[in-house]
């Protein structure tokens, strides 16, 4: 049987033979992303033209925050540490979030982008969230998959905030520039 393996610690590694195993990785995934999440999304809310939006970005901090402090609980219950693994899916979006904030476009349009990028990162988590709840269930850890299934609905009205902003208002004043 050929093993694929990542980082547990740093310097060390673990091959992934079972799904605790692979359910720790997508958890440093996770960990990983909302880390570098609460770096980007400061950046977006000041990027942002549009009060409403500022204020989603901003009440998604909040709620990153919370994130983190609820993986590194679920973390110190299975006696791993959070770091040691970057996601590389996550610093792609980002990217393409940043490139976003240096575009040269009206507000309205950027704001647009914003909200394009920021779905982008909503649907990557809602994708680990639901996954990781589902390995923490099989694996018959009922209180880690409510503290996921928590955060998972929360990034789920993130990402319909997002819609309705975009659909209320910001598409329709990006259509003129």
């Amino acid at each position: 049987m050929q093993t694929t393996t990542f980082p547990i610690e740093p310097g060390d590694t673990v091959e992934l033979t079972d799904l605790k195993k692979l359910y720790v990785h997508e958890l440093k995934d996770l960990y990983s992303a909302e880390t570098q999440l609460l770096e980007a999304l400061p950046r977006m809310e000041k990027a942002a033209g549009d009060a409403g939006l500022k204020e989603a970005f901003a009440s998604h901090l909040k709620e990153t925050k919370r994130h983190v402090e609820r993986l590194e609980d679920i973390f110190s219950r299975l006696d791993f540490e959070p770091g040691g693994h970057r996601c590389a899916g996550m610093e792609g979006l980002l990217e393409e979030g940043s490139d976003m904030i240096e575009e040269d476009a009206p507000a309205d349009v950027k704001d647009a982008g914003l909200i394009s990028a920021a779905q982008r990162v909503e649907h990557y988590e809602i994708a680990g969230y639901g996954t990781a709840r589902t390995y923490a269930k099989q694996l018959g850890d009922s209180r880690a998959a409510e503290i996921l299934q928590t955060t998972l609905d929360e990034e789920a009205r993130a990402d319909l905030k997002l819609t309705d902003l975009a659909v209320r208002r910001i598409n329709s004043a990006a259509m003129d520039g």
